[in-house]
């Protein structure tokens, strides 16, 4: 039986709350865009794929139930209105985003259509949605696929077994299923050529040692669980062949926002000479903003790092820094991702892994994407441009 995150059928929507994990799978009936708001911020669900899937789910269940309207106008003002919620629960990932922008635009054209009613544009949403399911699960089959053989093809082309490191939860817990990240371990687990995985534990959150964990046992992937500050050791004597990581958001110039703890590790990959990947659907891709320097990061509750199950693990007292200077109503915050500087993206790889010919002409409009390449980039991808691996550092 494989692990979902998500479970759909026409009507019916149900996560898994992944506050609960390891201890309980617990899965829970969403019939809202509230209820998945409430559900994304609290991150029961959590990953950026797997946020704009739940979004836009709910929000076809809803539509199914026959919430919206009466009249054409304000059925698409409640489309779009319903998805702004959403894309406010938790601002950094771009997925739900450009899914919001997406959806409003089909229900807007289905609206203007000559002969639309309410009822076709409903199921144009409705099929827009469930589309996004299908398609998040291929494309991270890919990422996975792809992923896998360029990382061999780079560290280890005799034939040999890698050992990778990853960070935060990138796999079937926060997509569609399989993974992206997480998706390339499993492709090289599935290939025979993975000889070890080093997840982080993740603080604050832990969603290394609880989701990631959790899945490599799951599925019987050797592993060890260490604590972020283990990372540069790993690296230096344990034989790390590459780190690959998500990505919430990748920007015009390559730079990319991920989980907190992602800048650093890419640091000290590049001390060590390990190659550092970032695997991301282009669907994470945010070519509107030039640099990370746009991107807006959320900032957590502060009881997220001073608190553990409820219980106060931190002195009374000592307040974390905010990145930004903003605080929560407890005077306190702390920041939920970081930023990695990336090059750019080689047009001449893109072609040779078979980009689609709309997207290599979206780069090469581009111009803060090619303008300043000094490394490898891959894009990796099928027709359909599924996938991307960054190779930040090699």
């Amino acid at each position: 039986m494989r692990l979902e995150a998500i479970r759909y059928s026409p009507g019916s929507l149900q996560i898994l709350d992944q506050l609960q994990l390891p201890e309980h799978c617990h899965y829970e009936a969403l019939s809202s865009v509230q209820q998945a708001k409430e559900a994304i911020r609290a991150m029961k669900v959590r990953g950026a794929p797997a946020i704009a899937l739940v979004g836009c789910l709910s929000l076809a269940v809803e539509l199914r139930a026959g919430a919206g309207g009466p009249g054409l106008a304000a059925l698409v003002a409640f489309v779009r209105d319903q998805l702004r919620l959403l894309v406010a629960a938790r601002p950094t990932a771009v997925n739900m985003a450009r899914a919001a922008r997406d959806l409003g635009q089909v229900a807007a054209q289905e609206a203007e259509r000559e002969g639309a009613t309410e009822e076709t544009v409903r199921e144009r949403v409705i099929r827009f949605a469930e589309d996004m399911l299908e398609k998040d699960l291929k494309d991270n089959r890919s990422i996975g696929d792809l992923g896998a053989r360029h990382l061999l093809e780079q560290t280890n082309p005799k034939g040999g077994k890698v050992t990778v490191l990853t960070h935060c939860n990138t796999g079937a817990l926060a997509t569609a299923g399989y993974g992206t990240a997480l998706g390339v371990i499993r492709s090289l687990h599935e290939m025979g050529r993975l000889e070890h995985t080093f997840c982080t534990e993740t603080r604050p959150y832990n969603q290394g040692a609880r989701l990631t964990a959790f899945e490599l046992v799951y599925e019987q992937i050797p592993a060890t669980l260490i604590t972020d500050s283990m990372a540069a050791a790993a690296m230096a004597h344990r034989g790390v062949s590459a780190v690959v990581v998500g990505a919430d958001r990748v920007v015009a110039n390559g730079d990319t926002a991920n989980k907190i703890g992602t800048y650093q590790l890419a640091i000290v990959a590049k001390h060590h000479g390990v190659p550092f990947y970032v695997a991301a659907p282009s669907s994470s891709c945010d070519l509107h903003l030039e640099t990370g320097k746009e991107i807006v990061i959320e900032e957590r509750p502060s009881q997220e790092l001073t608190d553990l199950n409820g219980v106060r693990i931190a002195a009374q007292g000592l307040h974390p820094i905010p990145r930004t200077g903003k605080t929560d109503a407890t005077g306190k915050a702390h920041p939920c991702l970081s930023q990695c500087k990336g090059p750019g993206v080689d047009s001449e790889i893109l072609k040779i892994l078979g980009a689609g010919k709309s997207w290599v002409e979206t780069i090469h409009k581009a111009e803060a994407f090619l303008g300043s390449m000094k490394r490898l980039c891959s894009f990796l991808a099928s027709a359909c441009i599924p996938a991307l691996i960054v190779c930040v550092n090699h």
